[in-house]
């Protein structure tokens, strides 16, 4: 055998570059459920079942394609972990060099290189061209970009990257004059809520995924989350129907309410594109030009593409970077010190928060929540509640169907908890209970009011908010995107601050029962 060819459960396209310059006759694909993988966190069913279908699905496509696969099935199997799997298959075969796209979670490379020396093979490691900015072209840009700045920021990657890409760009300039329009995209649903709302694509589930849900069930009973709502693309096939769903249904009103929640209502316009993006089922360069390409056609408003493209060309990507900048270090940050024990209603969804309650129900239900939702409700709680970033991580990259630890891990240490002290936000995104009212009907029928600080009635949210501003009052009027926030405690009396840091230290002490 020359090459022993590694494709891994988050790299299921035929444009994997280990699968370039493939000899059938030298080289050899294998592929491997393996238990570590779903237990290593807590993992949601749905989320277990979505990598193990796609890629028993991705299976059968190389099958088709004559290339020669060893496969693994999680239940056919004595191996604990990806590595013994490997170290099994390099001793049966003796392969000249092991190959594969480098992967997106540090664990899993730091495993593989270890694996690689302990059965003195070469690793033979390529460039992920699914990604349009490679670690290498962002390291160049962050150096440069930190010559002058003390902390990175994607609004210039972004920029940058439109004008290499040449995506919604008129000459050297941005279409429309402006490069972003985020100021048209925050608007709340008012009274009436979402109006025309079209559902996702739904998919029988085939053979392939009934035998996958059965196993899951069976092999992890208690994990979080429920299977009979799963409907999440498991091909490639499937994966081009939801994006063409958004462009033709949602598309055009995805900016406008992008930030918007409600009761009832997980999806609203979203894409629900980021686990077959993930799992390479959809290549960001086609779901950039089918939006691009809706505009182009007045089938969809520029705030609203130039919106959704800043999410996959700009934050994605950008995210992705700044995840192999500041790794291993991310993985242990904790700007604040925050200790906290995640509340056990974190894996069921009971509190009396309205809008804890609707949005940690949902990812339960349906192992997803927008971006609203796991920022400035999830993340905002938790970094109000001081709560341990490598808890909240955790809880987080187990729960989503999207989750792979290169996306999710910067954008809650880094973006939501603020845990790395600023190196790509500009400010720790907090905020009371209003916002929550402003963007949402949550507050309906809650227990708690947001317009209260402290009091049996005052909402958490609120009351965590003033004891936060109280507690790092200092650090915020240091930033200017954060002094006015305080200049609003410089007016408290002394019995006022101290009246709410109490009340905060409460609800603490009774997280449990908030």
């Amino acid at each position: 055998m020359r090459h022993l060819v590694i494709i891994l459960g988050d790299q299921l396209t035929l444009d994997n570059p280990a699968l370039q310059a493939f000899d059938a006759a030298q080289d050899h694909i294998v592929m491997a459920e393996v238990r570590q993988e779903s237990s290593h966190v807590w993992s949601h069913r749905q989320r277990i079942t979505l990598f193990l279908s796609a890629m028993r699905h991705f299976a059968e496509t190389l099958r088709a394609q004559q290339f020669p696969l060893t496969y693994f099935a999680l239940d056919s199997h004595p191996y604990a972990d990806l590595p013994a799997v490997l170290h099994a298959m390099v001793q049966r075969h003796r392969p000249l060099a092991i190959k594969l796209c480098e992967p997106g979670d540090w664990r899993v490379w730091q495993q593989l290189q270890a694996m690689a020396e302990q059965c003195a093979t070469p690793l033979q490691v390529l460039q992920d061209t699914h990604f349009m900015c490679s670690k290498d072209q962002f390291q160049r840009w962050a150096d440069k970009y930190s010559e002058k700045n003390t902390s990175l920021r994607m609004e210039f990657f972004y920029r940058s990257m439109r004008k290499k890409y040449q995506i919604l760009m008129a000459g050297d300039a941005p279409e429309g004059g402006d490069w972003n329009y985020d100021q048209d995209n925050r608007q709340s649903l008012g009274k009436l809520g979402p109006q025309g709302l079209r559902p996702p694509p739904a998919f029988s589930p085939d053979a392939i995924t009934q035998a996958v849900m059965i196993l899951v069930n069976q092999l992890f009973p208690d994990h979080p989350g429920c299977l009979e709502s799963f409907q999440w693309p498991v091909t490639r096939e499937q994966a081009l129907t939801f994006l063409d769903h958004f462009v033709a249904e949602k598309l055009a009103q995805f900016g406008p309410y992008q930030d918007a929640m409600w009761q009832d209502a997980p999806y609203l316009w979203h894409s629900l594109l980021a686990s077959a993006l993930n799992l390479k089922l959809l290549n960001p360069r086609e779901v950039i030009a089918a939006a691009e390409q809706a505009y182009r056609q007045g089938r969809a408003p520029l705030a609203s593409v130039e919106g959704f493209i800043r999410q996959i060309l700009g934050w994605r990507e950008f995210i992705r970077g700044m995840y192999w900048l500041e790794m291993p270090a991310l993985k242990q940050a904790n700007y604040f010190n925050h200790q906290g024990n995640l509340p056990a209603w974190f894996w069921t969804g009971k509190t009396g928060m309205q809008c804890l309650s609707q949005s940690i129900g949902q990812t339960l239900q349906f192992g997803y929540a927008h971006h609203i939702q796991r920022l400035m409700v999830i993340g905002l709680f938790a970094t109000l509640a001081e709560l341990s970033p490598q808890q909240v991580a955790d809880w987080f990259l187990a729960v989503y169907v999207d989750a792979v630890e290169w996306v999710e891990l910067p954008n809650v240490a880094g973006m939501a908890l603020f845990a790395n002290g600023g190196r790509f936000t500009s400010k720790p995104y907090v905020a009371s209970g209003a916002y929550i009212q402003r963007m949402s009907n949550y507050c309906q029928g809650c227990q708690y009011d947001p317009k209260q600080k402290t009091g049996a009635q005052a909402c958490p949210f609120t009351t965590l908010y003033w004891a936060f501003l109280i507690k790092h009052e200092a650090l915020f009027a240091r930033n200017p995107r954060t002094s006015l926030m305080v200049k609003h405690v410089a007016k408290l009396s002394a019995d006022e601050k101290q009246e709410i840091t109490a009340a905060a230290q409460l609800r603490l002490q009774h997280i449990e029962q908030l």
